[in-house]
This record gives structure tokens, C-alpha cells and sequence, in this order.
């Protein structure tokens, strides 16, 4: 291991990184908007990810709460039902994954919205989403190096944090909250 070569390695990720956020900005801000007004009037938010991009997303989840929102990680003992006025907020690079594609059925099926970070635009998540944001990455069994030359899906997962810290902060300027009035829901039992 060399200096350089970690360099290296850092500059080829922030260039990547750049690339996906400036097309998200330039090209696809209206679908992180729209993400974001879905959220905002959800009556509670779960949030539903595996693998890396589940633990992303429940980065996300935590902001969300620090917002005000009700939130909830599917898969914790005590996430309740979905219902109408719910929101299922899923990840998936390729949107093809089992659980994710059968919580976003149920959800629909319970009379909840579904909303969605995928890399495929035409998978059945996205098919059940009101609102997707479609990350131009690679998925993981893409070993091309087409679109990224990262190990299996690192810059999709890396862009799902990104996407849901401007998801935060487009609603955090919404609330009008300054970060004091925020602080007080972070956690205090550290």
C-alpha cells in the first residue's frame, strides 16, 4: 500500500461521485423533488434496503427523523404495519431484488406509497414507485468497468447516501428549523 496508490483510489471515487451527482443536478433534480414532497407529506416513513445499499439508506432513515419525521427501518422487531398515508422509501440498485420487490407489492397492497433509488428504471421497483430516483451506476453484477470502475455497486450505494443528504436538506430548508431546533430529536443515549 502506497500513498499513491491511495490517492489514486480517492481521486478515482470523487471523480466518479462528481460525475453521478452532477447528473442527478443537471438532468434528474426534478425526481429527488419529487422524492422528497412524497416524504414530506407521508404520515410515517419506512425505510427498506439490503446489503449496502439497506445501510445507506438507514442513514437516511435517521435524517429523516431529525427532520420530524416518523420513520421506521423494516426488519427491526418494533416497525409496525404499513398502511394508507405510509410511505415504503426502498433502495435497490438493480430493483429487481426479492424482498425489496415483494415490500414494495405489499405496501401498495396495504394502501401505501412507494418511493425508490434504483439504478433500472424499468424494474418492477420502480414500476411500483410514485416516485423514483434513477442513479446512473452501475449495478453489482456489473464487472464491466463501463460505468464505474469500483468493486459491485460501490457507487450506487455511495450515491444513496448522497441522494438521501439532499433529500434531507432540501427538507430540512422546507421545515424551516434551524439546526438547534433539529438537535434536540438526535439521539441521547449514547
Amino acid at each position: 500500500m502506497t500513498p499513491t496508490a491511495t490517492a489514486h483510489a480517492l481521486q478515482l471515487i470523487d471523480d466518479e461521485l462528481s460525475g453521478v451527482t452532477g447528473t442527478l443536478a443537471t438532468e434528474r433534480s426534478d425526481q429527488i423533488a419529487a422524492l422528497a414532497a412524497v416524504l414530506q407529506s407521508a404520515r410515517r416513513v419506512f425505510v427498506f434496503g439490503l446489503g449496502r445499499s439497506g445501510l445507506a439508506l438507514q442513514m437516511t432513515g435517521m435524517r429523516l427523523m431529525h427532520v420530524g419525521l416518523a420513520v421506521h427501518i423494516v426488519g427491526d422487531a418494533t416497525t409496525p404495519a404499513i398502511g394508507p398515508g405510509d410511505v415504503l422509501f426502498a433502495a435497490s440498485g438493480s430493483g429487481t431484488t426479492g424482498g425489496i420487490v415483494r415490500a414494495a407489492d405489499n405496501a401498495v397492497k396495504a394502501g401505501a406509497r412507494v418511493v425508490a433509488i434504483t439504478a433500472n428504471p424499468d424494474s418492477p421497483l420502480a414500476a411500483a414507485s410514485v416516485a423514483t430516483v434513477v442513479v446512473p451506476a452501475a449495478g453489482k453484477l456489473d464487472r464491466s468497468g463501463a460505468k464505474s470502475a469500483q468493486y459491485a455497486g460501490s457507487l450506487f450505494e455511495q450515491s444513496v447516501v448522497v441522494i438521501g443528504d439532499a433529500v434531507f436538506h432540501t427538507l430540512w430548508l422546507a421545515s424551516g428549523e434551524t439546526a438547534d431546533d433539529l438537535w434536540p430529536r438526535h439521539s441521547n443515549l449514547e
